[in-house]
């Protein structure tokens, strides 16, 4: 195969921005050892950004979005890999200003990619994608913090979205009380369904918003956020827990004081699946396929997507309408 299939961002002159499915050749690609046939992707909110010329994600056009990648291995140069080898890349420079998982091939260096773990699917481990694995990475730092299921119910923000709604399932899993945050009414009963004990609305969250401290109310916190309503969940922490900031979706600005952190002993966790070391993936995607295998899993893929569908299920995000994780096929 010389040509692949991929969905293409293209800017115009006028400094607009079209999309569309394209046919790509091998030699569009960048260098790297891996040569990569693209079984599956995700879209995230990243993805969306992307596909919209955000330059903070994405610099030069014509690109081809798409930040996760679960495939088998065409081309190798080195010797960790094997023709044929099913690997998961997500993270690191792919689909922001290298040509991502929406084409069916990707080439990368060899040092983004990890081995597809025993116990996980290539379906399975797109699912997750770099939103589940977030919120993986989100726990487990929290529990190296000190988070347990002792320590009081945890608060989720952006809950209907693919952090939100894993981290939801993972906690629940866990033997925790996971308390959702979500502005969609009508999505109380699907959060209901993966393990939300407590759903609050966008403005319960923000009441309190000029005082300096709230009730402690929270064993953790799972921000994907940011903003007013994330420092209102810090000021609710419970004395000594945590809260693990992962998203900036409404402000990546705090209105914030010192007073939750020196009065009750809490900790703002920052989490970065993006340069995150190889080995600290390989670990959390071991625990994901092993010790935190989700039992519901196929229950949060609430859409399965092709390269054609792409560009309306981009716009459903960017609106916020989204919910629960995009499978993209590949091979649709």
């Amino acid at each position: 195969m010389t040509t692949f299939r991929a969905f293409l961002v293209e800017k115009n002159e006028d400094g607009s921005f079209v999309r569309s499915v394209v046919e790509r050749e091998l030699a569009d690609l960048p260098e790297g050892e891996l040569l990569i046939d693209v079984k599956y992707s995700s879209l995230n909110y990243k993805d969306a950004l992307s596909a919209t010329g955000s330059p903070g994600v994405t610099r030069n056009y014509p690109h081809t979005p798409g930040i996760d990648v679960a495939g088998t291995v065409v081309e190798s140069t080195v010797t960790d890999f094997a023709v044929g080898d099913e690997v998961v890349v997500i993270g690191f420079d792919l689909g922001m200003n290298t040509s991502g998982g929406f084409g069916e091939r990707v080439r990368v260096p060899a040092n983004w990619a990890v081995p597809l773990p025993h116990g996980l699917s290539l379906e399975e481990a797109m699912i997750l994608g770099t939103a589940g694995f977030t919120a993986a990475l989100s726990v487990h730092k929290l529990e190296q913090s000190g988070m347990s299921p002792k320590g009081g119910p945890v608060l989720v923000s952006g809950a209907t979205g693919g952090v939100g709604c894993v981290a939801i399932t993972l906690l629940d899993q866990l033997g925790y009380e996971p308390h959702a945050v979500t502005g969609k009414a009508h999505q109380h009963e699907f959060l209901r369904s993966i393990g939300a004990r407590e759903i609050l609305s966008r403005e319960d969250l923000e009441v309190g918003g000029d005082r300096p401290l709230l009730k402690e109310l929270w064993g953790g916190v799972v921000d994907t956020v940011g903003g007013g309503m994330l420092f209102n969940a810090i000021k609710g922490l419970r004395y000594g827990q945590s809260a693990a900031a992962c998203g900036l979706v409404n402000s990546p600005n705090i209105p914030a004081t010192v007073l939750p952190f020196i009065l009750r002993h809490v900790n703002l966790l920052g989490i970065d699946s993006v340069e995150l070391p190889l080995p600290k993936k390989v670990e959390i995607w071991d625990k994901l396929a092993g010790v935190w295998k989700l039992n519901e899993l196929t229950t949060l893929k609430k859409s399965t997507l092709s390269l054609t569908t792409l560009s309306e299920a981009i716009d459903t995000m960017l609106k916020g309408e989204m919910v629960g994780r995009g499978l993209v096929d590949l091979a649709l």
